[in-house]
């Protein structure tokens, strides 16, 4: 089993995938597929729609155990306060994962919040530098560990956002001890250099962890986000399918010297992912 650190190195112009994966609303082995995701990792995410699902970490494991791909699992810091994540974090090592992400997840919605809290106890940055210090053996409160934690650290990214407010909370992660980045979908590889050149002049250095760059593989029929130009909107709507369209993107970032890339399958009206086009993409990509 690996660390993400341990598959992505640009200079070898070899491809690293991470596909995003959602845990089911049930906890049924007898209901819980899992696809056949032939990338390098299965992203497992966290409450997407802030719905009642799996936990993150525990489908991580299932994954891990049943299929044996490697995998990262999502947590975020809206839910649980400091003891309760980093407890978690100790039970999912002992479940032999390797591999987090950090987000801070979704606000909740005014009707939400009539029915549940939002806690907050940690800032992403803040769980990503106590993470970084549970691999050197210290919790929250500063006290010592049996023996230390030992994650691969992953960090968000918005490419959408205001580029200097990105760049120096990048850095601020950087610092923390992140040791890997995956972004929303971007549309065009230039948004990723122009980033990675913004990172430079701000910080005078170029960024020494990886990123992967989001790829989305959209469907006409799916959910498409405000964040989709009117190109690939246009050629949706002219019958291309989204893989074809996803692929040619992926030619393009792979000339532009992008070859980490976090794949995100399309995602149906009423939450559902299309796991067979995220498959159909891969092995047409050579996996």
């Amino acid at each position: 089993m690996a660390k993400v650190t341990d598959r992505c190195f640009e200079a070898t112009r070899n491809d690293c995938f991470l596909c995003d994966f959602s845990p089911p609303r049930s906890g049924d082995p007898a209901t819980t597929v899992i696809p056949d995701i032939p990338a390098d990792f299965v992203a497992v995410a966290y409450n997407p729609g802030r719905a009642v699902r799996t936990n993150s970490s525990v489908l991580a494991a299932h994954i891990k155990r049943h299929t044996g791909r490697d995998v990262t699992f999502t947590l975020a810091t809206r839910d649980m306060n400091k003891l309760a994540i980093e407890s978690l974090l100790l039970g999912a090592q002992l479940l032999g994962l390797e591999n987090t992400i950090v987000v801070q997840g979704d606000d909740f919605s005014p009707r939400d919040l009539e029915r549940v809290k939002h806690v907050g106890d940690y800032t992403p940055t803040d769980l990503i530098k106590s993470i970084a210090a549970m691999n050197t053996g210290t919790d929250f409160r500063g006290s010592r560990l049996r023996s230390p934690a030992d994650y691969c650290i992953g960090a968000t990214l918005d490419l959408g956002r205001e580029p200097l407010n990105e760049v120096k909370l990048a850095r601020s992660k950087v610092d923390a001890g992140a040791h890997f980045f995956i972004t929303q979908p971007i549309f065009d590889p230039t948004d990723a250099h122009r980033f990675l050149d913004s990172y430079r002049t701000y910080s005078g250095e170029d960024l020494a962890i990886p990123v992967f760059f989001g790829l989305q593989v959209l469907k006409a029929e799916g959910v498409l986000f405000s964040s989709v130009p009117d190109s690939p909107r246009y050629e949706l709507g002219q019958g291309r399918g989204g893989v074809e369209i996803a692929l040619e993107l992926y030619e393009r970032f792979r000339e532009s010297g992008i070859h980490n890339v976090y794949l995100i399958p399309p995602i149906a009206r009423g939450g559902a992912r299309d796991y067979e086009a995220a498959q159909r993409f891969l092995t047409a990509a050579g996996r």
